[in-house]
């Protein structure tokens, strides 16, 4: 990945970050001095090491040692032991709650959509993408505010429509804290394509008191969706700027969630970081 002279690279956790992360990291028990072994890698290290595989996609076994983030296995055990942990769950939550405080987060709007990636390996939720020449794929579904901040994401197989996770992403909104009275945690209206066009879901999404704006099939392009549809589009293309997750090289889905859920949070920690720089 290209960087520019004089710039950190992205991957460098800044003090700002690791204040965040490093309260919701489980505690571990130190180690008795009369047992052998290497001592523990830094944690602030592993999450660099972890930052580093996301952003320029390299295999784990070619982590290059000379960083001084220690080997490809021990960051894999880290991004497993602390999503395990819902370390980046809470991290992502905890920075939507800074956003919200400071007045970032439309909820007047949420925009919903889904991206085919493609599985080299297979693995638990994946199959024929049709969009790929029914290829193994999996599929990104996300979830923003009227912004592009995303709320939540999860991942299917890719041959799953996208209006199966509709209800499942709205009701995993997390209750976002950071403004006086009761966690908001729904939007007042939810905009889609015509992906999500069926009525059953409709009443679904408005038994919650959310109004449901969903372009109907067969009706001609230029409902006028776009303009409140394209930030999820732009946060798809952020996501995807991390090299690991334009192709899920996992086989083990945990651990693509685990780089999704990270992935999001950093989305939020450099838009905190743009508003305190204005």
């Amino acid at each position: 990945m290209f960087v520019r002279r004089g710039q950190q690279p992205p991957w460098i956790v800044s003090d700002e970050l690791w204040a965040r992360v490093e309260p919701l990291l489980p505690v571990v028990v130190p180690r008795r001095r009369d047992r052998p072994g290497r001592p523990r890698l830094d944690d602030r290290k592993a999450l660099c090491g972890i930052l580093f595989v996301l952003y320029t996609g390299i295999p784990w076994e070619f982590l290059p040692q000379e960083l001084g983030f220690g080997s490809g296995m021990t960051c894999w055990r880290r991004l497993r032991d602390w999503n395990e942990a819902g370390v980046w769950q809470r991290l992502h939550e905890s920075l939507l709650a800074e956003l919200n405080a400071a007045g970032q987060l439309d909820w007047s709007r949420a925009v919903i959509d889904g991206s085919h990636v493609r599985a080299m390996k297979g693995g638990p939720k994946t199959g024929p993408s049709p969009v790929d020449r029914a290829r193994t794929g999996s599929k990104h579904h996300l979830i923003t505010e009227g912004h592009g901040i995303p709320l939540q994401v999860s991942l299917t197989g890719g041959n799953r429509n996208d209006v199966t996770q509709l209800m499942p992403l709205i009701q995993a909104l997390p209750p976002v804290r950071g403004r006086r009275g009761r966690p908001r945690r729904r939007p007042d209206t939810v905009f889609a394509d015509r992906a999500y066009d069926h009525d059953k879901y409709r009443k679904q999404v408005q038994a919650l008191d959310i109004t449901p704006i969903i372009a109907r099939r067969g009706t001609a392009h230029g409902s006028g969706l776009g303009k409140y549809r394209w930030v999820v589009e732009q946060t798809f293309a952020l996501l995807h700027w991390f090299r690991r997750l334009r192709i899920r090289w996992e086989i083990r889905d945990d651990i693509h969630e685990a780089f999704l859920r990270l992935g999001c949070a950093v989305i939020c920690f450099r838009r905190l970081a743009n508003l305190q720089l204005c």
